[in-house]
C-alpha cells in the first residue's frame, strides 16, 4: 500500500463526528471504517479509520484531533504511513462494515417509502 492509514479515537459520538467532519474537510481522505468501543477511558469510544495519501492523512488527522477536542475528548490518534500489505486486509474489513451499514440504511429507507406509498393508495 502506498497510502496511509489514520486513526482517531474519540470519547463519544459527538467528538468523533466533529473530528471526522474536520478531517474530511482538511484533506482528500476516505472514511474506511468506524467502530464503537466500550470501555475506552471508562466510557464509550468511537474509532475512526481514514485512508489516503500520507500528507493528506497527516493533515486530516491533525485537523480532526483539534476539532474533536473542542467538542469532547480525543483519546488517541496516529498515522501509519505506507502500512504493510497485510493491513490492506484490515482496511478491506473496515470498508465492508461501512458498506453494510449504508446498505441497511438504504433498505430501511426503501421499506419506509414503500409503506408510505401503500398507505397513500
Amino acid at each position: 500500500m502506498q497510502k496511509a492509514l489514520g486513526l482517531i479515537e474519540a470519547m463519544g459520538m459527538s467528538a468523533a463526528i466533529a473530528a471526522l467532519d474536520a478531517a474530511s474537510k482538511a484533506a482528500d481522505v476516505t472514511l474506511v471504517g468506524m467502530e464503537k468501543i466500550i470501555g475506552v477511558g471508562g466510557g464509550v469510544g468511537v474509532n475512526i479509520q481514514i485512508a489516503g495519501e500520507v500528507a493528506a492523512v497527516k493533515a486530516a488527522v491533525e485537523a480532526g484531533v483539534q476539532a474533536g477536542n473542542k467538542v469532547g475528548k480525543i483519546v488517541y490518534s496516529t498515522v501509519i504511513p505506507r502500512p504493510h500489505d497485510e493491513i490492506d486486509k484490515l482496511i478491506e474489513k473496515f470498508s465492508r462494515n461501512i458498506v453494510r451499514k449504508d446498505e441497511k440504511s438504504e433498505k430501511t429507507e426503501t421499506k419506509a417509502k414503500n409503506k408510505k406509498s401503500e398507505k397513500e393508495e
